[in-house]
């Protein structure tokens, strides 16, 4: 089968990469020139490389399974189309549209599209049981998580296609409802959103509550040097779109600390300043290594997520082992949220989430029914 990529940047790239080493023909369509160029010259170091390191024995033959086009009629033989522009609606529309009447009848198409509705992608098409959403992880080739997210309208049969698809493909697929943020993007939001409240109420600065998350919670990394390594003008805007797309419920409320950054164009580290300071001569902040106050902090974030997790199985967003697998393949997560809050103890999660809401009487806090019902059992 021979696979159709839209868009040439970082994910589209990614992804046609992926289905060149899994043996397609991959067209990558773009309308910039430039940007096939910059693309088709990336991509080929990127193989060479994976070659001259052992992790790949075919570059050139991988590298002459590309075919970059600035018209989408190239698509007109391809089985598969992904679509991997920019996060706008409006233009994702338009594209399906156009696709649509170049491709075949049993062509599939799919959006790798991070935040926004498949349902409504599909609807733009006159064939709207075709469309599913595949949600690869940046960088595509690196990372082994791809939501499988079918749409209102999509054929049932192409919940399995796509999951065999992607296990040849050599990824792990995971089924998510078509709601705000899918599994990891919804899930993975009071990670950041709490761990910037507890800055911004003075409880803690952003080293040691980062310093709280690695040391003690086992994360890879915390949540301000993980915000500013994705990149504000992405990070912000998945919790701006996610809170605005689930009628502004205050669990995912955005922050004017991470706003002004990006108003201020200080990104992290692609712009050399974010929350901290990425000059050569910029002095690295420490964080206070206290234990008490880290162990405040990490559970405080833990069991936000871990009522998440529960919020979204009990309105059978994903199955239990779906949920737990995103997180941890997804966004590394040292376990699944669920499996951490069968150790820690239903009780004890709901215990810590309704102090918090007796402190502050925000809605933010309210624990899952689910929750309560697990803690009561």
């Amino acid at each position: 089968m021979k696979v159709g990529v839209i868009g040439c940047g970082a994910m589209g790239a990614g992804i046609a990469q992926v289905a060149a080493v899994a043996g397609h023909e991959v067209v990558i369509y773009d309308n910039q020139a430039e940007a096939l160029k910059k693309a088709e010259a990336n991509l080929s170091a990127t193989l060479h490389k994976l070659q001259e390191k052992g992790k790949l024995s075919n570059a050139s033959e991988v590298i002459g399974r590309f075919h970059f086009s600035n018209s989408t009629h190239s698509f007109a033989d391809c089985g598969l189309v992904i679509e991997a522009i920019i996060e706008n609606l409006e233009i994702k529309k338009q594209v399906f549209r156009e696709v649509e009447q170049v491709v075949s009848d049993h062509c599939l198409l799919a959006s790798n599209t991070s935040s926004l509705s498949v349902t409504s992608i599909a609807a733009a098409c006159q064939k709207p049981n075709r469309v599913i959403g595949l949600h690869f992880f940046n960088p595509a080739p690196l990372m082994a998580l791809v939501e499988v997210v079918p749409a209102v309208q999509s054929d049932l049969q192409l919940i399995e296609e796509a999951k065999t698809l992607m296990k040849q493909w050599s990824k792990i697929p995971v089924v998510t409802k078509d709601t705000p943020g899918f599994i990891v993007n919804r899930l993975a939001r009071p990670f950041y959103g709490e761990a910037i409240r507890i800055f911004e109420e003075g409880i803690a600065d952003m080293p040691t509550i980062d310093w709280a998350m690695t040391e003690i919670g086992g994360f890879r990394m915390g949540p301000f040097t993980l915000m500013d390594y994705i990149g504000h003008d992405v990070n912000y805007i998945v919790t701006e779109t996610v809170f605005q797309s689930f009628f502004y419920d205050p669990r995912y409320k955005p922050s004017f600390s991470q706003k002004r950054l990006l108003e201020a164009g200080w990104l992290g580290r692609k712009s050399g300043r974010g929350f901290y300071d990425y000059a050569p001569d910029a002095i690295v902040p420490k964080p206070t290594q206290d234990q008490v106050l880290g162990t405040e902090i990490f559970e405080r974030i833990l069991v936000m997520l871990i009522n998440e997790a529960v919020e979204a199985l009990h309105l059978k967003i994903a199955t239990e082992q779906d949920l737990d697998l995103a997180m941890t393949k997804g966004v590394n997560y040292p376990k699944g949220l669920l499996q951490w809050g069968k150790e820690w103890g239903w009780a004890s999660v709901l215990s810590k989430l309704d102090q918090l809401y007796d402190q502050y009487h925000e809605d933010r806090y309210r624990a899952s029914i689910l929750l309560r019902q697990m803690a009561k059992n």
